[in-house]
C-alpha cells in the first residue's frame, strides 16, 4: 500500500513536449486562473519526445507525456487515464516523403513506391514514429529498409535517402512547403501521412502519446492519484475550450497559417485516451514487437483514482 501522506510538499517534475499539438493539454500548466496552484504541486520541464522518455527512464522526471514507444521500454509506469494525443484519420505531422523510382511518375503505385524503398532518414526526436513506420514495412509492406537518424530538414534527408520520416511541427512545416519543395528538387513525391496508414491498416485510432507517472512517484508527493487525474483532464478541457486563444498563440510561433493550426488542433488531433485508442495501444505494441520494432511491452497499468 503506497502512502500518498507527506510531512513536506515535494513537486512531480513533469517532462512536457515542446510541440503544437500538446498544447490544449498543458493550458491549465500554462494559463491562468490555475496555473498558480498547479506550479505549486508540479515543476515543468518542456522537452522533445525522445528526450522526454529518457527523462523518465532515467529518473529525472516523474510524471511525462510520454511517446508511446516509451512504455515498452520504461518499466514500473503506471498511465494515467483520460488524455492522449492521437488521431482518428489524418494527423499531417508524422510524415513519410518517399521519393518515386523508375517509371512510376507522379502517379506510380504507393505500395510499389514503398516496396522500392532501401533506406530512411528518419527524424531522431521519436522513436514511436519510427516504429510505426517500421511496421508499415515490416509488417503491411513485407519489406525491411534501413533507418538511420537525421536531423529533420526534409531536402537535406531526401538528398541522403530513398525516403524521410518528419514528425511534430517540422512535418506541419515541410508539408505547407510541399509545391516549393518538390520544385526545388524537380521531382515529385509520394507524400504519406502515417496515421492515414495506421487507420486504413487497423481501423484504430493512430496514439502517439499519454500521461504517464513512474508508480513509485506519488509516494514522494502530497498529489493523490485522484487529483493528478482530474488535474491533467481538467487542463485538456480548459484547452479545448481556449481553441482559438491557442491559435492566436501559436500562429507567430510557427510558420504555418492559422486556419491551419485552428484545423489541426480541433480535426486533426484527438486529445481523448477512449476505449479505442486503448485497443490501438495493444495492436501497436503487438506489432512492434512482432516485427522487433519495440521490445514486448509490459500489460497496460492504467493509475487508479
Amino acid at each position: 500500500m503506497i502512502n500518498y501522506a507527506l510531512s513536506q510538499t515535494v513537486k512531480l517534475r513533469v517532462a512536457t513536449i515542446n510541440f503544437l499539438n500538446p498544447a490544449p493539454l498543458m493550458w491549465d500548466f500554462e494559463h491562468p486562473p490555475r496555473m498558480r496552484d498547479l506550479a505549486s504541486r508540479y515543476s515543468l520541464h518542456p522537452t522533445t519526445p525522445s528526450e522526454c522518455a529518457a527523462q523518465m527512464a532515467a529518473g529525472r522526471s516523474d510524471l511525462g507525456l510520454i511517446p508511446v514507444a516509451a512504455y515498452a521500454t520504461i518499466p514500473h509506469l503506471a498511465i494515467v487515464p483520460g488524455c492522449a494525443i492521437a488521431s482518428l484519420d489524418r494527423v499531417r505531422s508524422i510524415l513519410l516523403v518517399v521519393k518515386r523510382h523508375g517509371d512510376d511518375g507522379a502517379d506510380g503505385d504507393a505500395e510499389q513506391c514503398l516496396t522500392a524503398v532501401r533506406t530512411v532518414a528518419a527524424d531522431k526526436s521519436s522513436r514511436s514514429s519510427l516504429a510505426y513506420a517500421q511496421i508499415l514495412f515490416r509488417k503491411f509492406l513485407g519489406s525491411d529498409p534501413g533507418f538511420f537518424q537525421h536531423p529533420p530538414d526534409l531536402e537535406q534527408m531526401l538528398r541522403a535517402a530513398d525516403a524521410a520520416l518528419l514528425i511534430g511541427d517540422p512535418a506541419l512545416l515541410a508539408l505547407e512547403a510541399r509545391e516549393e519543395v518538390e520544385a526545388r528538387a524537380g521531382e515529385q513525391y509520394l507524400w504519406l501521412d502515417l496515421a492515414e496508414e495506421w487507420r486504413a491498416r487497423t481501423g484504430l485510432p493512430w496514439v502517439a502519446a499519454f500521461w504517464a507517472v513512474r508508480a513509485d512517484a506519488l509516494a514522494r508527493n502530497t498529489v493523490t492519484p485522484a487529483q493528478l487525474i482530474d488535474d491533467v483532464q481538467h487542463s485538456r478541457d480548459q484547452g479545448l475550450a481556449h481553441i482559438e486563444d491557442l491559435v492566436s498563440e501559436w500562429t507567430p510561433r510557427i510558420s504555418v497559417p492559422s486556419k491551419v493550426i485552428r484545423h489541426y488542433l480541433t480535426r486533426n488531433i484527438h486529445y481523448t485516451l477512449d476505449r479505442q485508442c486503448i485497443d490501438a495501444l495493444g495492436l501497436f505494441y503487438h506489432y512492434a514487437a512482432e516485427c522487433d520494432a519495440l521490445p514486448a511491452a509490459p500489460r497496460l497499468t492504467f493509475l487508479d483514482p
